[in-house]
């Protein structure tokens, strides 16, 4: 397997310890983003030492969401919270286009209050104060209201995933959220990487619209949460 197909077999990992190395806080076998960056946390493997490096990254009261192959069975003193199964999805072609991107706008820190208040309406998935500052985000503004936006989140080696793909309920059906994804996309692929990006299993809405758009699944990942009691 080549390396960049390694490096989404753990996209955490792999990003923490290559470009976003700088989000993130690390104990040797594990590391997390910061909590006002992204939930996410990881191990190279599950070993007891590896489990006990992210304990003493996890205060009380904290927890960090772990992708895994098989269902994780953490020892205590953490808990585990399973959450669901992802879909990890793959770009397969290159020939996104977008018609018309007039109307597409990049935001940034300055943006970030609209930005947060538009995924807490619309629930795309984590999304908090920093999170802007993983990668490049895009969106469409109404009189001077966003309603519609997508980003760039993971950078694992060679790949760059897009997250927070969302729309005001209020303009669903429009074509806004393929339009953003496939902007981002065709940038992803000029920059020499290859787009990819999760999604629950049960969302089959957002699933049906990747497929569309030329994604394919490449393999499904458990989604946990593992923390310590207060």
């Amino acid at each position: 397997m080549d390396q960049q197909a390694h490096s989404l077999d753990n996209p955490i990992w792999t990003a923490l310890n290559s470009d976003q190395a700088h989000l993130g806080l690390h104990n040797g076998l594990a590391c997390r983003y910061h909590p006002d960056v992204a939930p996410f946390g990881a191990m190279e493997s599950e070993s007891p030492e590896a489990w006990l490096a992210l304990e003493h990254l996890l205060p009380p009261g904290q927890q960090a969401a772990l992708l895994s192959s098989d269902p994780v069975s953490p020892p205590a003193p953490l808990r585990a919270q399973p959450v669901g199964v992802i879909h990890q999805m793959v770009a397969t072609r290159r020939d996104a286009c977008v018609e018309d991107a007039s109307d597409i706008v990049t935001l940034g820190p300055a943006d970030a209050a609209q930005m947060l208040e538009l995924a807490g309406k619309t629930k795309p998935g984590p999304f908090s104060t920093r999170t802007h500052e993983l990668g490049r985000y895009i969106g469409v503004r109404t009189q001077g209201r966003l309603i519609a936006m997508a980003g760039e989140r993971m950078h694992p080696a060679g790949h760059v995933e897009i997250s927070a793909v969302c729309v005001d309920e209020a303009w669903r059906g429009k074509g806004l959220a393929a339009r953003l994804v496939q902007r981002l996309e065709r940038e992803i692929w000029q920059r020499g990487e290859s787009p990819f990006l999760h999604v629950l299993s049960n969302n089959v809405n957002a699933i049906a619209l990747y497929e569309k758009l030329g994604f394919a699944l490449r393999q499904r990942f458990f989604l946990t949460l593992v923390g310590r009691d207060e």
